[in-house]
């Protein structure tokens, strides 16, 4: 093999390197770490569905007219807790999760937060609110977040945080409602225009 072969080769190598940690960089958002209230506040849809097919489908093709691949899924709806006037029944996503694309099992219940695209399809990402529906807090199920759309959520990671407005609620992480509390508190709009933190047994808690 020649020094130009070579040469080539090598560049192929590193190009196809280059190309492969974009593609593994690729999925990431800013709203990965935020409570399932902001996801919820943030999405055009959000159905209890259960998955009853899937298929890869075109979905055109991109720049350099290569076809583009997704995955259709069949959706039964349950119940709509936002979005448009008229059912679901099919949701979209990409063929793998380095792109953002979101595994579902078929048979199975979802509570399912979305995107609603210009031409009426559903797109969904990983970084959504996806989750098994026998696997949400009562709290979830019930979906008292759209009472709180209007407040804010502040990640705090100290003990010295203070909440700026009265609108506003603190996201502790020490207090661990990062974790487990966070499938069993709502940030929720009082009568004064004031939010604070609420339970699904309907207490309220401080900022």
């Amino acid at each position: 093999m020649t020094w130009t072969a070579n040469s080539c080769v090598v560049t192929l190598a590193i190009l196809f390197l280059w190309r492969g940690e974009e593609v593994a960089e690729a999925c990431s958002c800013s709203r990965y770490n935020a409570h399932p209230q902001e996801k919820f506040c943030s999405s055009d849809v959000v159905i209890r569905g259960k998955v009853v097919g899937v298929q890869e489908v075109d979905a055109g093709n991109d720049i350099y007219g290569n076809p583009i691949k997704r995955i259709k899924y069949d959706i039964k709806q349950i119940k709509m807790f936002k979005g448009p006037s008229y059912d679901i029944d099919a949701i979209y996503t990409e063929l793998s999760p380095s792109l953002c694309g979101v595994t579902l099992e078929n048979g199975k219940e979802y509570l399912i937060t979305g995107n609603l695209n210009d031409d009426g399809t559903i797109h969904i990402h990983l970084c959504d609110f996806i989750q098994a529906w026998d696997d949400l807090s009562e709290t979830q199920k019930t979906q008292p977040y759209e009472m709180g759309c209007g407040c804010k959520i502040t990640l705090c990671t100290s003990i010295s945080c203070m909440v700026s407005r009265p609108a506003e609620c603190l996201w502790m992480i020490e207090n661990e409602i990062y974790g487990e509390l966070a499938k069993h508190l709502a940030c929720i709009k009082r009568s004064d225009d004031s939010c604070a933190w609420y339970s699904g047994s309907g207490n309220y808690f401080p900022h």
